[in-house]
């Protein structure tokens, strides 16, 4: 197995790495050969994939965490997992094999990064990271002690996804030199209020982890977060439209842009968001522009469509489209099982459609593929590895430091994917942690 840079770059530490040679496996630890988890955060989500992976035949449940004691040991009783406020109480537990991340997003890199050292491997929700510093941590630390770090970007393990990208790669769709990235839909405002009690058994200063110090919000902790820039990486481009930038930059097979530049704000309403509700960024590759688009007040277009059947989107209300101009026609796709079409010049008013593939949900398939990879240690299989999941996630990083920035454009070093010649941007590449909850500059 090659040596591991320990000082490794933005761009990679992964590149020659294939099979993991050290370190804890599930086999190590785990009864009748099945894979130990324990779910950290038992919201909505985490609730649903835990769900998932109990379905499995092959996992046990071992710990359901939160920090509200009485949704947790709601969730741990179901599947008869033991219930922990604290993820640290399921870190220091060596018949944990990996864990679920699931929590709100300020919490995903430094749930990880503990998780790591701790000998777990890891499925963490998007966004990986609130910061670029973040990511790049995440992805030494997996690399250093040998984890596998699935990212929940499942698009990644799609069937028709990878059609896509075989009918890319052969080069039918002809040299693409524009993509665009929609993601345009309703979203609620957020209205903070003041002077609310903590409820009983809820933590909130375990809640709040590393961010600074403020008041009990029940809207900033009932999905309120997602517009605060404390809490999220830039609104719904990290907590949606991530899933559209790592399938887009996947298909096009690019990586990190040379320059990248934002604009937009809060048009559509006047309430306590932080984050834009309407935004363009513009990526900037050698022979191709990326742009991606967000729009969070139009009612008339649709997130999930048909999925999981063999209708396509009426893609001009997709509202999670990705638009690919090749010089031999123009793809456009859709997330979570919308599949995708190939489109040609129109004749008698009518589209004409070169090839097309129905899409279905790829959750489980996502899901497999983690449990596999922890079973042969494979790093070159995992379909969202830390590593990829780092790369995309830096365009959502780029777009919210130009906008905070007073939309900058951002020249960037496709080495090492810091900003160039932008103190006031580098400002943002790393938060300040409230102590104990800190990612540490050595791993």
């Amino acid at each position: 197995m090659k040596t591991l840079n320990k000082k490794a770059t933005v761009l990679g530490v992964g590149a020659g790495l294939t099979i993991l040679s050290g370190g804890k496996t599930f086999a190590d630890t785990s009864a009748n050969n099945k894979v130990n988890l324990a779910l950290i955060g038992c919201g909505g989500r985490g609730h649903g994939v835990i769900g998932g992976f109990k379905a499995r035949n092959d996992t046990n449940i071992l710990y359901c965490c939160d920090v509200d004691k009485k949704r947790g040991e709601s969730v741990a009783g179901k599947y008869d997992a033991k219930y922990a406020e604290d993820m640290r109480t399921v870190f220091d537990d060596k018949a944990v094999d990996a864990i679920i991340c699931a929590t709100p997003d300020h919490w995903h890199s430094l749930c990880t990064f503990w998780a790591i050292k701790a000998g777990k491997d890891v499925y963490v929700e998007k966004p990986v990271s609130h910061n670029p510093f973040e990511g790049q941590k995440c992805l030494e630390a997996a690399r250093k002690y040998e984890r596998i770090v699935q990212h929940g970007t499942q698009n990644r393990s799609a069937e028709y996804n990878f059609a896509a990208k075989k009918y890319i790669e052969e080069g039918k769709l002809g040299k693409i030199h524009l993509c665009r990235v929609y993601n345009m839909k309703r979203w609620g405002g957020l209205k903070i209020g003041k002077g609310e009690k903590t409820p009983n058994d809820f933590n909130y200063n375990l809640w709040l982890g590393p961010v600074p110090e403020r008041e009990y919000s029940s809207s900033i902790i009932n999905g309120g977060w997602h517009q605060l820039w404390d809490f999220s990486a830039g609104g719904d481009i990290a907590d949606d439209g991530i899933h559209q930038i790592d399938l887009a930059r996947w298909l096009i097979g690019k990586e990190i842009p040379k320059s990248a530049y934002a604009a937009g704000g809060i048009f559509s309403r006047k309430d306590d968001a932080e984050t834009p509700d309407t935004l363009v960024a513009t990526y900037e590759y050698d022979d191709l522009t990326f742009t991606f688009e967000l729009a969070l007040y139009p009612d008339y277009m649709v997130k999930i469509g048909d999925r999981n059947s063999d209708i396509f989107p009426i893609w001009q209300n997709c509202a999670t489209r990705i638009e690919l101009f090749g010089t031999k026609g123009l793809m456009v796709v859709g997330r979570h099982g919308g599949g995708w079409q190939v489109f040609d010049r129109p004749k008698n008013r009518q589209p004409v459609v070169k090839s097309e593939y129905h899409g279905r949900v790829p959750e489980q398939a996502h899901w497999e593929n983690f449990i596999q990879c922890i079973r042969s240690r494979s790093v070159k299989d995992l379909n969202a590895d830390i590593e990829k999941a780092h790369r995309s996630t830096l365009l959502v990083h780029y777009a919210a430091m130009s906008i905070r920035t007073g939309s900058t454009k951002l020249e960037i070093n496709t080495e090492n994917g810091t900003v160039k010649n932008n103190p006031e941007a580098m400002k943002l590449w790393k938060r300040e942690y409230r102590k104990p909850f800190e990612i540490t500059d050595e791993v």
